[in-house]
């Protein structure tokens, strides 16, 4: 009979508690919060806003200790250990730089950076200062995720050849959105379509292939803004193939697949959070599903890992490690050059 294994992650309330302290408190920062309160022993403790009542209410909604007026004195604050930043891409670099010159661990939503060269800087003001940096890329350390990862490691389906992903949406924004605003490095590939392009390398990686791509073929749709609306790509790595899909101009299956020479695994609705992984080999299937329903409260591992690798001392994630980062950012410099996306100052 058609086995799924279980995933090897510990709960997420049994990880070491860390106090975290919260840069720019919009709407996946309240979710964050929302998932550490309900299911970690994390504490938050202060958080910072360039503007102060929008800080000051979301210390109210979350109960946070303390609301700081400036970043800067966010990072010097002695009760903070690791901090979140939580503000559009544009500006991951600047304020994770000082937070990790303040000695603090880093948590940066992904993407790291807008390109690959600001997230090198970024990793290495980390290992200069010998502190923990970690791309918030949740889905690498989600349940159904590492039930993949094992039966990839497992070779259940045999050496992968084809790898599927896709994520998109239908936003109704103004063109002064975050997503519509080069300034603030919009477009559909660095906010959601780095999710199925971090998941083709996954893939790669498990196997022990190199992230960097071997072959890259690119189309797109340009909004009137100059961002990019919708990409299709494939990208190849040595024996492996995938297909990837992202748009904010139309809906698409939000699903990965795996296909192997010998069966294929597919994730189920919403891959980039907690979902359910189905095996097909051999005639059977089986499927392993995370029957919790925590949706965006999934960001709660990503956080109990972090707390655990700074106890263990480490300055990066075995997920996830900060060069394959830097490869993946590599791989989308290359496809906004190739759709002629520039953001101001690049």
């Amino acid at each position: 009979m058609l086995r799924l294994p279980e995933p090897r992650f510990p709960d997420p309330s049994d990880a070491p508690a860390l106090r975290w302290g919260i840069i720019a408190p919009g709407w996946i920062a309240g979710h964050f919060v929302g998932s550490l309160r309900r299911h970690t022993t994390q504490r938050v403790v202060a958080v910072a806003s360039r503007d102060e009542a929008r800080a000051q209410a979301f210390a109210a909604e979350h109960g946070v200790e303390r609301v700081h007026a400036t970043y800067d004195a966010l990072v010097a604050d002695p009760q903070v250990d690791v901090v979140y930043v939580a503000s559009p891409h544009s500006h991951h670099t600047e304020q994770a730089l000082a937070a990790i010159a303040a000695g603090k661990h880093v948590l940066v939503e992904k993407p790291t950076a807008r390109n690959a060269a600001e997230t090198r800087r970024i990793v290495e003001a980390a290992r200069a200062a010998g502190v923990l940096a970690m791309e918030a890329m949740w889905t690498r350390y989600l349940p159904h995720v590492d039930v993949l990862r094992r039966v990839l490691e497992d070779g259940v389906v045999g050496a992968p050849r084809w790898v599927t992903g896709s994520f998109t949406m239908r936003p109704e924004v103004t063109d002064q959105h975050r997503l519509m605003d080069p300034a603030l490095a919009g477009g559909v590939l660095l906010d959601v379509g780095i999710y199925p392009l971090s998941f083709a390398s996954f893939v790669a990686t498990t196997v022990g292939l190199s992230p960097v791509p071997t072959d890259l073929q690119v189309m797109g749709t340009l909004a009137h803004t100059g961002v990019d609306a919708q990409v299709a790509l494939q990208v190849a790595y040595p024996g492996l193939h995938a297909q990837l899909f992202t748009s904010m101009l139309t809906h698409a299956a939000d699903e990965a697949r795996v296909h192997g020479e010998d069966g294929w695994v597919t994730t189920g609705p919403q891959f980039r959070g907690p979902s359910s992984v189905t095996l097909h080999v051999g005639g059977e299937s089986a499927t392993w599903d995370d029957n919790r329903a925590l949706d965006m409260d999934g960001l709660c591992f990503q956080a109990a890992a972090l707390a655990r690798y700074a106890a263990e001392g480490r300055t990066e994630s075995p997920l996830h490690p900060l060069d394959e980062v830097v490869t993946i950012l590599e791989t989308a410099d290359e496809v906004r050059r190739r759709l002629g996306v520039v953001y101001p100052g690049e």
